[in-house]
């Protein structure tokens, strides 16, 4: 058997919530072996959302599978020596502590290194842990909200408001996950480990300006801040007769041809449909075709007409649909488990494929130690 593309790593979990414990279930499902470090009675995620056992909440069944648990106070003289013992095997420790409390507990990377001399320290709250706000507070939402991503909403629809999904946590955990993995990488170069950081609002912020620096990216500007599609109130999912569709005609021959579909004529040689920054700022006009396209026709006709010219198009999908779809069930990206006390579940693979070293399900997560509760 071919091994894991991360076999061979050991990395300590002290991370809570969402953020931090899907950066480690990252590493865990590429197949190092990651030890969940809680405190007396468990990660809080353990009881967020619905729960089939105590301790075993649908969040955690995700986000602990693959891993390791051991409970420790590490305010406890004996329990830090157990860590510390864990540390000196180590090759990283991720935590999403705040920076006092990593002080407090010795997760500080002094008090590491002098364990182990060549470990890698990944953190990750708000604010750097360099700055004045090192301290301060912070979750998904005030993440959002500090970033810009709660702005764009207010660019598009009048309102600042959240995305539904928790994206800050989610995309920081990644960012998280590849700040680990390049220390790592550095370290077997050249030996030596070292601390990364990765605050979540100087991220999200870098995130988020990607795009919509816009024409502040010159100086002077050159425009406002914000990338004017993505942020047209008509850039969504129309509605058609038994259901709804994007139709997305991209390039300006995707458009081309689209308006010949849509018998709209009339406006292939028009200056309004000629290039992307004409149809930017005609773009109310533009949805507005599209809409009417998407009205006159059901999903199955509207995805079969753009598929033969070529134009992206797609149903949108439920939540619940999902569970039911071919393509993801060919690729196994949802697959069902049986957990020793949670009974059966269904669980989300990593859908990574490698050519010679797969990953994939290998153990459930563990119940709560219940000895050091």
């Amino acid at each position: 058997m071919s091994k894991l593309p991360l076999e061979g790593l050991t990395i300590l979990d002290c991370t809570s919530v969402v953020m931090g414990p899907y950066a480690t279930s990252l590493l865990a499902d590429l197949g190092a072996d990651v030890i969940k470090i809680e405190p007396p009675g468990g990660d809080i995620g353990r009881a967020i959302g619905p729960r089939a056992a105590d301790g075993l909440s649908a969040l955690s069944l995700r986000l602990l599978r693959n891993k390791r648990s051991t409970v420790l106070d590490l305010s406890h003289a004996g329990d830090y020596r157990q860590f510390a013992d864990l540390v000196a095997r180590a090759d990283a420790v991720v935590t999403n502590i705040r920076p006092s409390a990593r002080d407090r507990l010795g997760l500080d990377y002094e008090s590491l290194r002098a364990l182990r001399g060549d470990i890698v320290l990944c953190t990750a709250q708000a604010f750097s842990s360099c700055s004045a706000r090192r301290d301060v507070p912070a979750y998904d939402d005030t993440v959002q909200a500090l970033s810009g991503m709660s702005d764009t909403y207010r660019l598009r629809d009048g309102e600042p408001a959240f995305a539904p999904s928790v994206i800050a946590d989610k995309v920081c955990g990644i960012l998280m996950a590849l700040a680990t993995l390049s220390a790592l990488f550095a370290r077997a170069r050249d030996g030596e480990g070292q601390w990364v950081d990765v605050p979540m609002v100087d991220n999200m912020a870098a995130f988020n300006l990607v795009e919509h620096l816009a024409g502040f990216t010159f100086i002077p500007p050159d425009g406002d801040a914000g990338w004017p599609r993505s942020l047209s109130p008509h850039r969504r999912p129309h509605a058609a007769r038994d259901g709804w569709a994007c139709v997305m005609p991209y390039t300006d021959e995707d458009w081309r041809k689209f308006l010949v579909l849509a018998q709209r004529i009339d406006l292939v040689e028009t200056d309004r449909f000629a290039t992307a920054a004409n149809r930017n700022e005609h773009d109310d006009e533009a949805q507005s075709v599209i809409a009417e396209f998407v009205a006159a026709r059901s999903v199955r006709e509207i995805i079969t007409d753009c598929a033969s010219i070529g134009v992206a198009c797609a149903e949108v999908r439920t939540l619940e649909s999902l569970l039911k779809d071919d393509y993801l069930a060919s690729r196994g990206v949802i697959e069902e488990a049986v957990h020793p006390e949670a009974g059966p579940y269904q669980s989300v693979r990593l859908p990574f494929d490698f050519s010679r070293t797969p990953i994939g399900h290998r153990s459930p997560a563990p119940s709560l130690d219940t000895d050091r509760r």
